[in-house]
């Protein structure tokens, strides 16, 4: 099966589209149907679309990559395609069968790290798509379940499995593993196999799911947990890494848990990246700081932290919490432009800040967090880069 954009009476079709200054408009849909096929007309007006929403994650690649909605969604950053591309060439993989391409956005990265690619595609109409989107790949459209046996019967060391299981329902995008797509035995039994492999999975993975044995490396990109993936590459050591995009920087969880004292907020708040906090590792943050209250992931000690694992902020003030002692506070101090933030407290921070109504010159930081004196607010500001500079 062929997609309806792939044959030769598409490209007109797609340029019109192209064209178009809103191509989502009904402007546009009347315009191509009074030219070309309807059916034509509603898949090229979509690619032009999707293209232009895909310009955000791909850059001026999207202008030649075909997509779906679901399969747009789902793929990964390039940032992240590209580390994880790079670390199984680092371990020695020279070929990946990726069960489960969908366009292939991650396959065009190992392509690019020069590893052989066999993709495979459920969907016939999305495989089409990913063989025009990798053009030196072998693409299949058939079941994972169906074709991983021959497809690694006789392979060792060299040939790395990837997963990235469909995760949506026809209610739309599911984070259950019940909803997996193939399914999450099929996943077990892949990670279970002995080759290299990297299941790539949502970041909200339940820890009781992670099967012994594999390493587990929570993804997050300028800040933002994007994924959890589940590793098993040669001489790698389980337990739960946190991963750091840009610059790679990786920190892993302690094989022992430490714990960490329980004291009042200190001079420096330490506000750690999420894929740290899955992972585990906020005790490896600071080896001299401490928690403000149990099960709270703020940090806190008394000199400034550089790390590229938490924000480091000064604490200014320590406030009782209440909207009136806040509200008092934001006068006196003139503050019109606030900044609110919090964890483990049930507050909405948009909602608080309308109540609040800030008014003035100023600017603040708020943190919003249990403590050992119950909730508090710390006034905060963010220290710079260069801890010679002091906060």
């Amino acid at each position: 099966m062929n997609h309806p954009l792939l044959g030769p009476a598409a490209a007109e079709a797609l340029a019109a589209a192209m064209a178009e200054t809103d191509p989502g408009s009904l402007a546009a849909a009347s315009r191509l149907r009074a030219r070309f096929d309807p059916d034509l007309a509603a898949a090229a007006l979509t690619q032009a679309v999707l293209r232009r929403r895909a310009r955000g994650k791909f850059g001026s690649a999207a202008e030649t990559m075909w997509f779906t909605p679901d399969g747009l969604e789902q793929a990964s950053r390039p940032t992240v395609a590209r580390w994880r591309a790079a670390r199984l060439a680092a371990a020695g993989v020279r070929r990946v069968i990726d069960l489960g391409c969908g366009i292939g956005a991650d396959a065009r990265a190992f392509l690019a790290a020069g590893l052989e690619v066999i993709a495979v595609e459920r969907d016939e109409s999305t495989a089409a798509l990913a063989r025009a989107n990798l053009p030196t790949a072998r693409v299949l459209a058939a079941a994972a379940e169906d074709v991983a046996t021959e497809l690694l019967a006789g392979t060792g060391a060299e040939t790395a499995i990837f997963l990235d299981p469909a995760r949506r329902t026809a209610q739309g995008r599911s984070w259950r593993i019940a909803d997996l797509s193939p399914a999450w035995g099929f996943v077990r039994q892949m990670l279970a196999a002995g080759h290299p492999i990297c299941v790539k999975l949502g970041p909200g993975l339940p820890r009781e799911l992670i099967p012994p044995g594999v390493e587990a490396c929570w993804v997050s990109e300028r800040g933002a947990v994007l994924e959890t993936g589940l590793w098993r590459l040669p001489g790698q050591e389980p337990g739960g890494v946190a991963l750091l995009l840009p610059g790679g920087h990786r920190l892993a969880a302690a094989t022992a848990a430490t714990g960490l004292p329980v004291r009042p907020p200190g001079r420096y708040l330490l506000e750690p990246d999420g894929a740290v906090i899955r992972a585990r590792a906020i005790d490896r943050i600071c080896a001299d700081a401490w928690l403000l209250a149990e099960g709270v992931a703020y940090l806190s000690c008394d000199r400034a932290v550089v790390t590229p694992f938490a924000t480091c902020f000064e604490i200014c003030e320590v406030l009782d919490a209440s909207e009136r002692g806040l509200r008092a506070w934001l006068r006196v101090n003139q503050v019109g432009v606030l900044e609110i933030k919090k964890r483990a407290v049930d507050i909405d921070p948009a909602m608080l800040r309308r109540r609040l109504r800030p008014v003035g010159p100023g600017a603040a930081t708020i943190v919003l967090a249990r403590t050992t004196a119950g909730v508090r607010a710390l006034v905060v500001r963010r220290c710079p880069a260069d801890a010679s500079q002091g906060c």
